[in-house]
């Protein structure tokens, strides 16, 4: 990665792209039981689509970089991102299914999420390389949900910054992990890893965490805490980001929310914790509707504000 980022302010979404299929009950089922559901709907989804959406609808320039299946689902999948004004000519369609979610929201809000690849497994090293020129963009975002070898190409293609959310999180070689600036992560996935790098076995709160990634070479670090809000921490200094108060209906998405509105901070030259304030805002408001990107705010909605 250089020092010379662009500065046009595009946003490059290396990710997948998904439909999702959600079914709305009282509460999770456990272990072996069936429920009955409260609703149920298809809408598009995956956490490198949301985020591009998210951006993209905010008003930031967004490129996709991703692909699709085969099947009638794909129009589904593609569907917000043309929507939202985002760049889909780096989007393949590749024989076989489109990425699914299978999606489980609760009456409190909470979600349990199940991810089958699809098409997304297309996204690998040797695609990403194809897209290389695209990669000279200011912010590029990658997530968990493409293949390995898929993510560890963008470190040493990419001129901006990489913007880097592992979730899920898997094994990557330390020198991409660090490569991350800035690395977002919730405490679980934090945790993770920390153990991949060898480093913070005595991180036992947020700050000390956020020391931990910092002292084992990530650049920056934003800590997602949900209703608590956010740590940053970057070279100039530590900062605690406040919650926006909301009533949670679905919390599906709300991170690729704060995602898309962090790229979309960073883009304009904001530092990172500015950044981080809106992110704090959009991700909230994602909260008060059903779905991931459905629930996204365009230009002009009113933000809630911070507590």
């Amino acid at each position: 990665m250089t020092e010379n980022p662009s500065t046009d302010g595009t946003i490059v979404v290396v990710g997948s792209i998904n439909v999702d299929l959600t079914a709305n009950v009282r509460r999770h089922p456990l272990p072996g039981e069936t429920l009955h559901g409260t609703g149920g709907r298809m809408s598009p989804g995956g956490k490198g689509a949301n985020q591009a959406v998210a951006a993209g609808q905010l008003g930031a320039r967004v490129r996709m970089v991703g692909a699709v299946g085969s099947d009638p689902q794909s129009e589904v999948a593609l569907s917000a991102l043309r929507a939202s004004a985002v760049d889909t000519a780096a989007v393949t369609e590749v024989e076989g299914p489109t990425g699914l979610a299978i999606v489980t929201v609760a009456e409190d809000g909470e979600n349990s999420i199940v991810v089958i690849a699809g098409a997304n497994a297309a996204v690998d090293a040797q695609y990403v390389e194809q897209h290389a020129e695209l990669l000279e963009a200011a912010i590029v975002i990658c997530q968990g949900e493409i293949p390995r070898d898929g993510i560890e190409a963008l470190p040493r293609l990419t001129r901006g910054r990489f913007l880097h959310n592992p979730a899920p999180v898997m094994e990557l070689a330390p020198e991409v992990l660090r490569a991350s600036d800035p690395l977002v992560v919730n405490e679980h996935e934090a945790t993770l890893v920390l153990a991949q790098l060898g480093a913070g076995a005595g991180a036992r709160d947020e700050e000390e965490t956020v020391r931990a990634l910092r002292g084992a070479g990530i650049r920056s670090v934003v800590l997602t805490l949900g209703a608590q809000g956010s740590l940053v921490a970057d070279a100039q200094g530590t900062h605690r980001i406040p919650p926006a108060a909301v009533e949670a209906v679905d919390t599906t998405g709300a991170g690729d929310a704060f995602i898309g509105a962090l790229a979309l901070g960073l883009a304009r030259g904001e530092s990172l914790a500015q950044a981080a304030r809106l992110a704090s805002q959009v991700g909230a408001y994602a909260t008060t509707g059903a779905g991931a990107q459905p629930s996204y705010p365009r230009q002009g909605d009113a933000l809630p504000p911070l507590t």
